[in-house]
């Protein structure tokens, strides 16, 4: 069609000029971001100049030995908490699934008791056993014990806090490695099953890589959290940051301060814990994709496919 013929349709001016692109004005969000930053600004000068906040005080108390020494305890039982929780969780998660009714249902039970009772309990339970149990040993059921100990000089306030948090864990690790083997394609165990790899070297090398995806991240959040749960044994009066803060305040009645003191030490370690869980995502996550390229592979030799290039410069077969 000609320009003339164009500009002769009715309709279209003969000077048209371009159209101008005019952005949308969002005012509700202005408003709303005006008010956010006016409500922060009014939380963080009330919390500066507060005075009875004593800030000194807190100062001079966050790395007050006592201080350093029960985050060391907190550091140490939320490392050998996780350890027992995933070791016992990728157990059970594995019994969970085993076709023998037997695991299963041993391990359907585990997760059901310790699920449904507070952690809290579990605590005092794990305490207080030596009131059951005065002596545990090892035997023949109804008849001779070969070797027995002392119930309360074997579980310590260390030990009931290993156990309550450690085993508690393992009840919900265990739901968390099943939902992550379970999100793995079950063609992945077949395609293993027609190359001769045993079942335990396909959990290894095929399902628990891809699986990890999806078991990261909320393994993340439980160790997070169970950072935070060890102030729980403070009901048993193990040493940890919370209970060194609490037989600070009690003496010097310095309380405010003091918990302010233990709730930055907290922000900071969460916070760390938080950095090392996204670089750790983010290496299994390219871990999932190579996995996944390499099970493409192997598909492809299974039905007969080899990958290289030809002299032509194609894929040869």
């Amino acid at each position: 069609m000609s320009e003339s013929t164009e500009a002769s349709r009715p309709g279209v001016p003969n000077d048209a000029a371009p159209i101008k692109a005019v952005p949308v004005r969002h005012y509700g969000r202005w408003i709303a971001g005006v008010i956010i930053l006016f409500l922060a600004f009014i939380v963080i000068q009330s919390v500066i100049t507060n005075q009875a906040l004593k800030w000194p005080v807190v100062g001079s108390y966050l790395f007050d030995s006592r201080i350093l020494h029960g985050l060391q305890n907190t550091l140490l039982l939320t490392v050998l908490s996780m350890v027992i929780g995933i070791v016992g969780g990728i157990l059970l998660a594995v019994m969970r699934l085993s076709p023998n009714p037997l695991m299963s249902g041993a391990a359907s039970i585990y997760i059901w008791l310790f699920r449904g009772t507070p952690l809290i309990t579990q605590l005092i339970i794990w305490n207080f056993l030596a009131l059951a149990y005065p002596r545990v040993g090892l035997g023949i059921p109804f008849g001779t014990t070969f070797v027995s100990w002392d119930t309360n000089t074997l579980i310590t306030q260390l030990t009931a806090s290993l156990l309550g948090l450690g085993l508690n864990e393992a009840a919900y690790m265990a739901e968390i490695v099943r939902g992550g083997i379970q999100s793995v394609d079950g063609g992945q165990l077949e395609a293993a099953s027609a190359l001769g790899m045993s079942r335990g070297k396909t959990l290894r090398r095929i399902i628990l890589p891809q699986a990890m995806r999806v078991i990261i991240p909320p393994t993340g959040n439980e160790t997070i959290s169970m950072l935070k749960t060890t102030s729980l044994v403070v009901v048993i009066g193990y040493f940890e940051l919370m209970q060194v803060v609490r037989t600070i305040y009690s003496q010097n009645y310095e309380t405010v301060p003091l918990l302010i003191t233990a709730a930055a030490w907290y922000l900071f370690m969460t916070s760390v814990l938080t950095v090392i869980q996204y670089y750790i995502e983010k290496h299994f996550s390219r871990s999932s994709s190579q996995a996944t390229a390499t099970q493409a592979k192997w598909g492809s030799r299974m039905l007969g496919f080899r990958f290289g290039r030809g002299r032509e410069g194609g894929v040869s077969q």
